[in-house]
């Protein structure tokens, strides 16, 4: 089984502003996942959740409840990551499983009232730090930024789709 093309990318220069734009969320990449300020995140939070707990609980808290299959997907995780750390929430009693409605066979997973509660504290004092950090922004800065993260993300998974259809439909269409 051979594995699929890679998307291609034009092979033009990127602009400056593309350029500056991509080192800028690069270093927010690097600040937001290093692993003191994650430390100093679940202090303030109270919360004593690993990374790879955090980020799965705040997917679930984003959606329906789901497999674990499409957890998986949606972190770009294995599937045996999420088990592990499945686990590892339900013992805490932050997540539950419930039977899938579709399915009786498969469970989904869900967010009990501990997992609720403790997701929402990660959130506010993550919140409660970009206040600060921010705080000399006026509301319109913040406003246009807001509106300017949530466009680019709708962009990135709008091409991130596009780019998984072209992988799954390019090697059926040359068979």
């Amino acid at each position: 089984m051979s594995t699929p093309p890679l998307p291609e990318i034009p092979d033009t220069p990127a602009s400056d502003e593309v350029i500056e734009i991509e080192r800028a969320l690069t270093r927010i990449t690097y600040l937001s996942t290093r692993a003191r300020q994650h430390d100093r995140l679940m202090a303030l939070a109270g919360v004593p959740l690993d990374r790879a707990a955090v980020a799965l609980l705040r997917q679930v808290a984003d959606s329906e409840p789901l497999r674990p299959g499409e957890l998986a997907t949606r972190l770009g995780v294995e599937a045996s990551h999420v088990t592990r750390t499945v686990q590892q929430l339900q013992k805490t009693g932050y997540v539950t499983r419930v039977p899938d409605p579709d399915d009786r066979r498969a469970q989904r997973i869900q967010l009990t009232e501990a997992g609720r509660q403790a997701i929402d504290r990660v959130r506010d004092a993550g919140a409660r730090g970009m206040q600060v950090a921010l705080s000399d922004w006026t509301p319109e800065e913040l406003g246009q930024l807001a509106t300017l993260f949530h466009r680019m993300v709708d962009d990135f998974l709008a091409h991130a789709i596009d780019d998984e259809t072209e992988q799954t439909v390019a090697p059926a269409a040359t068979a």
